[in-house]
């Protein structure tokens, strides 16, 4: 379900105005933007997450301009 287009409303307070964003990842060999990927988290030998042969979704950020809380999602 796609909740910002069928229905832009904060599921904390209700309000309906929700400002886009996105949230910047300034780690090693980032390309400056958040990603997820699925399954749970797994440590390479050197403290990294392993993420070698994994799909990678971005992530948009939207924001309350009422309360500021923040709902995610994924782009396909």
């Amino acid at each position: 379900m796609n909740h910002i287009k069928n229905d832009p409303h904060c599921t904390y307070c209700g309000h309906r105005e929700l400002e886009p964003g996105f949230l910047e990842d300034a780690g090693e060999s980032s390309r400056g933007y958040s990603r997820w990927i699925p399954g749970p988290l797994q440590l390479g030998i050197f403290g990294g997450a392993r993420r070698f042969g994994k799909r990678r979704f971005a992530v948009t950020a939207h924001r309350c301009t009422r309360c500021s809380h923040l709902e995610f999602f994924v782009q396909p």
